[in-house]
């Protein structure tokens, strides 16, 4: 395993900076379950990484907000394999692919007017709608003619 996680965009991430820490893994498993920490957890600082570009910080504060903690922590687990190892790469593969797909510029949206097929049709259901409302009303009094 390489000494830095490639997130793309030209940013690499030495693994020092992210908090690695193991726990025991929850679910069925036997005796071992409970002896051996195999859990992979990964801490990634966001608001204190001085290895984020300044560039990419606002961004990833913005499209991760849900997924950080009060301080701007991102944690992601693994505990899908048995082996220690493959639960730390799995959580590495995880974090990279949430930190790529943050920084993805998003699409402007270019307005547009809506085409005169669709006006037409969306008039001409609003008077079908309300002919129904108006044939549903109530019968008039014999008396008012």
């Amino acid at each position: 395993m390489s000494d830095d996680l490639d997130i793309g965009w030209g940013i690499r991430v030495p693994l020092r900076a992210l908090e690695i820490r193991y726990s025991r893994s929850g679910g069925p498993g036997g005796q071992n379950v409970n002896k051996v920490e195999t859990k992979a957890i990964v801490r990634l600082d966001i608001v204190g990484s001085r290895e984020l570009p300044e560039w990419a910080r606002p961004r990833l504060l913005e499209v991760l907000a849900s997924k950080l903690t009060k301080n701007g922590v991102l944690i992601v687990s693994s505990e899908r394999h048995r082996e220690r190892g493959q639960n730390l790469a799995a959580a590495l593969r995880r974090l990279a692919e949430l930190l790529h797909a943050a920084l993805i510029p998003r699409k402007e949206r270019k307005a547009t007017k809506p085409t005169r097929g669709s006006q037409e049709r969306r008039i001409a259901a609003k008077k079908r709608r309300g002919g129904a409302k108006r044939v549903r009303g109530t019968a008039p009094d014999d008396d008012e003619e």
